[in-house]
This record gives structure tokens, sequence and C-alpha cells, in this order.
């Protein structure tokens, strides 16, 4: 082969030898590149265990930091726990409301209430809250404490006005067996008359029959805490005065204050009202999914669909 080499022309045979020489240089230049990735791939594979450990251990400090934030989530979050005292809604801080047991929204209310210059007068005032559950408030009601506001007079001169002969002692007795009296109509002073029954019984008992609007049964009475059955032989229903909701008149929180309706209930009949106009008896009460056949049998006689 080389001698017909020599049998080109010079130029001829320096373009053979660039091209013989660039060959060459090109095969160098894979032979180099295929060893040179090999050796690169090589170490990837030793080092793939190596990085995997790293990323394990990076996800494991995640993991043993994350919870300690969760933890300080989680307390932060942690209701407060409830503590039931005695309280006046018109005085109490935020503290002493959230450890009775309410919630920051009804929390905000309450003050906000107050420092528009509201005052809660009866209990019942203090029902009418938003954020504040019916069971909420009637786990509360025993303990509020609304001071009864003192006419303002002389003190010296009232004292000098008032004799000795003029005080008379206070006789409390009970009921002999047997007596049965109006539940509808006595007050604090006869309930506290009968055995079993003290003055915050007594308070309990008025303050959910003005909720009512009046009693339709003795068996209403065991609706109030602390109230068993063996009471309900002192009372009778006489006077049939309920103080009925009006269906198509009155307005939401007038509704919803009923012991035996609630928010829901109430926006369901006002939504009603606004869109279709008046309800005309229970039967239409009944196609709501609100309600149920108990309430409607409980509801019943305090409602009036004129």
């Amino acid at each position: 082969m080389w001698k017909d080499f020599f049998y080109y022309s010079k130029s001829e045979r320096r373009v053979i030898l660039f091209l013989l020489v660039l060959a060459v240089f090109f095969l160098g230049f894979y032979v180099g590149a295929g060893r040179w990735s090999s050796q690169e791939s090589a170490p990837e594979a030793k080092k793939s265990p190596a990085v995997d450990s790293f990323i394990a251990d990076v996800k494991a400090r995640k993991h043993r930091n994350y919870p300690r934030r969760e933890l300080r989530n989680d307390a932060a979050a942690e209701q407060i726990p409830v503590v039931l005292s005695p309280f006046d809604p018109n005085t109490a801080d935020s503290v002493t409301l959230r450890r009775l047991g309410l919630s920051a929204f009804a929390t905000r209310n309450v003050l906000k209430y107050r420092s528009k210059g509201g005052q809660f007068r009866t209990p019942e005032s203090f029902a009418r809250i938003y954020g504040l559950s019916e069971a909420q408030y009637e786990e509360l009601y025993p303990y509020i404490r609304i001071p009864k506001q003192q006419p303002k007079y002389d003190t010296v001169l009232h004292r000098a006005s008032v004799k000795k002969d003029s005080i008379i002692p206070r006789v409390s007795y009970k009921y002999p067996e047997g007596t049965v009296i109006d539940l509808n109509a006595a007050d604090t002073a006869e309930l506290k008359r009968i055995p079993g029954i003290g003055s915050g019984l007594a308070r309990m008992i008025v303050a959910y029959r003005n909720r009512l609007g009046g009693f339709y049964s003795v068996s209403q009475l065991q609706e109030v805490p602390h109230v068993g059955e063996e009471l309900n032989k002192w009372f009778k229903i006489e006077s049939d005065s309920l103080r009925r909701l009006s269906v198509n008149r009155d307005n939401l929180d007038r509704l919803r204050s009923h012991p035996y309706m609630n928010f829901y209930k109430a926006k369901a009949i006002v939504e009603y009202r606004r869109k279709r106009g008046k309800i005309k008896s229970l039967s239409r009460l009944s196609l709501f999914e609100e309600f149920s056949e108990e309430d409607l049998r409980r509801l019943s006689p305090y409602l009036s669909f004129e």
C-alpha cells in the first residue's frame, strides 16, 4: 500500500497525510472521552448511596424540627380549660370569659357590646350575644351574677328614718306535703317554699319560664338543670297565658332566643318569608329540613301564624 502511496503527486500525498492525522486525532479523542465518561459514571455510582444518606439525614432533621413547631401550634390552639365560677358579664374581663368556656369570637362580642355602652341588666340579655350557644348559656346561667342597681339616696337620712320597730324579721318556711301551686304564676319567693328548691333553682325556673313564654306542661320543668321529676307533684298548669312567637313578624333575634329554636331554624323562617311571603300553618314548617317532628311538637303551642 505504501508503494502505491508514492505514485501520488506531492500535493495529493499531503492531503492524504492530513486526512490520516485528522482521523487519528478524532479516534484518540473518542477513546479518551469514553474512558473519561466511564470513570465519571463509576464515582457517581459509588457516590449515590452517600447522596441518598445525606438526603435522608436532611429529611430526618426536618422531621425532628417540625414536631416542635407543631407542638407550639398545638399549645397555642389548645382550648383554655373551662372553670365555671360566679361572674358579672358587665365587668368580667376577656381572661375570665375565656375560662368560662366562651369562644374568642363570643368574648370579643361581649367586650365590643360593653365598649359601646351596652349593659346586661338580666341574665337573659346575656343569652343574645352572638357566638354564645344555647347549651353554653344554660350551663352558665346559674353562675351569672348581675348586681341590682341600688337607689340613690342619702344614706345618713335613710338610716335616721328607719326605726328599729319597723324591721320585720323574715320567716322562711316550706309548704306542707300535698300543696300544689300554679307553675306559670309562682314567683321566686313562692317557688322557694317548695321543698328542694332554693334561691338559685327558683331563679333558674323563672328565667327559663320567661324564655319559653310560659309552661304548657309540668314535665317541661325537667328541661331546667338540676330539677328532678320528684318536684313535679308540687305544680299544676292553670293559667293559659303562653307568650307566642309571631312566625310572620318576629325578627331573627326574637325567634332564635326561644329555647326550642336556634339560629338555623330562625334563619330558615326569615329567609322563607323574604322570598315567598307568609307562612300560613305548621304544615308548611314541616317541609323545612331544619325542623324535625319532635321540634314541631314542642314548638306548636308557642307559634302564632297571624
